[in-house]
């Protein structure tokens, strides 16, 4: 056991300083009673306690990224992604997309890939929750946002890159973020922090409905914006991926047109995201015959669990050793309609049967150890790397309890992490631990 295993399940100290997280959230004067807000609408959504990552796993994490874009990036790799995809991604209008998210359980043999998502939302809650921690315990010397480097900025120009990526050097003037009823969901508040980040980077930015758009003269326009200004770019964050659905059809003629830049996209879902992608990811004799180097398939043989199609010849065998598996819809998102096997029903395995679904082996989740009115309890965690073009912005952790990840767990949320040095420490020291906490 190394310190940051330890120091997950011995310390439970309660970092978080509310009027620092208060200051981070509150970045403008529209953005004024949003802390308040949060503590009334969601409750969990962020611990009070920071998550321990060892520097080794760290590493690991990053290997892995590395190799998965450069999988990604290979021609076979993304003509048999896109050959089973809806035609909506076979656009390539050259962005990368924004906010790729890489989901990980810490296994006690490293980390393991759960799932790639290509819409990864809470970047910038993580971001200033990761200030607002005090030091934790002797065996940390900073805070988890003392030695990070604040990535608004990086965010922005991460958009740019979007843009320039489309559209070269002509100037970004607007950004309209787009979801389904913005102000009903559940992230909200953060969809508010991105207008503002925007404005002070001297843009135009609207949080808008995709209703709202209009397709007209072959642009993409706004209303909210000035007379004349079409729409640039669309920081989408729906979870139609390929813009099927009515109510967004002028996003789509403006995707299909390239006459917007739209990031993230379908393209970036098809080749990253559906879990499809997990069962090549997870077989080396494949990626092998696509040209895989010997160095990434290692690296990859270690970090992705074996994943398989659920089909009705394999259903007898999959029922069999469902305690061992974990079943997820391949176009699925945020833990919606997946099961852990061992919790099955009959009834739920006909629907998964009836459905487009892969089966995981499961990799428990490891654990962390919070306070919950004054008792330490222990709750689940898993870890998500942000990501642009492989490089990793922003680390965060989400703890929980229950069959799959929620925000509605007491001593639970989004968590920052603390990256420690790899030192192997008995739990003979668990009890000094405790007392520095």
């Amino acid at each position: 056991m190394n310190l940051a295993d330890t120091l997950n399940v011995a310390c439970a100290c309660q970092t978080l300083e509310p009027n620092r997280l208060r200051e981070q959230l509150e970045i403008g004067p529209s953005l004024q009673g949003l802390t308040a807000q949060l503590a009334r609408t969601h409750p969990h959504l962020f611990s009070a306690t920071a998550v321990f990552l060892d520097a080794t796993v760290r590493a690991q994490i990053e290997d892995a990224v590395t190799a998965l874009e450069r999988v990604v990036a290979l021609p076979a790799w993304q003509a048999q992604a896109l050959a089973r995809a809806h035609p909506m991604a076979q656009r390539n209008w050259g962005p990368a997309g924004v906010f790729m998210g890489y989901d990980f359980h810490l296994a006690a043999d490293g980390p393991k890939l759960i799932e790639i998502n290509s819409n990864a939302g809470g970047a910038l809650l993580n971001a200033a929750l990761a200030r607002a921690h005090r030091v934790c315990c002797g065996a940390v010397q900073a805070p988890p946002g003392e030695a990070l480097t604040p990535p608004e900025a990086e965010f922005v120009s991460m958009f740019r890159s979007e843009w320039r990526a489309q559209r070269g050097q002509a100037p970004l003037r607007n950004v309209v973020i787009v979801d389904d009823a913005p102000a009903q969901q559940y992230l909200a508040p953060e969809f508010d922090m991105a207008r503002v980040l925007f404005a002070d980077h001297g843009l135009l930015a609207v949080v808008s409905d995709p209703r709202e758009l209009q397709w007209r003269d072959g642009l993409l326009w706004h209303p909210a914006l000035p007379p004349g200004m079409a729409v640039d770019l669309v920081y989408n964050r729906l979870t139609d991926f390929y813009l099927q659905e009515p109510e967004h059809e002028a996003l789509q003629q403006a995707y299909l047109t390239g006459t917007a830049v739209v990031t993230p996209h379908p393209r970036a879902h098809a080749i990253y995201a559906n879990k499809r992608n997990l069962i090549a990811l997870s077989d080396p004799a494949q990626l092998a015959a696509w040209g895989v180097s010997s160095a990434d398939r290692a690296i990859l043989q270690a970090v992705v669990p074996s994943t398989q199609e659920v089909t009705a010849e394999n259903a007898e065998t999959l029922w069999a050793q469902r305690r061992q598996l974990f079943f997820k819809p391949a176009a699925g998102f945020g833990a919606r309609a997946a099961y852990r096997g061992d919790k099955l029903t009959r009834r739920v395995w006909a629907d998964i049967l009836a459905g487009d679904y892969v089966a995981q082996t499961t990799v428990p989740p490891s654990e962390r150890l919070v306070l919950v009115d004054g008792q330490a309890v222990r709750l689940k965690l898993d870890l998500r790397a942000y990501t642009y073009c492989g490089h990793i912005q922003l680390l965060a952790a989400r703890t929980w309890a229950g069959q799959t990840t929620n925000f509605r767990t007491e001593g639970g949320g989004f968590s920052p992490v603390v990256v420690v040095p790899h030192l192997p420490l008995s739990l003979m020291d668990t009890n000094r631990l405790n007392s520095t906490a």
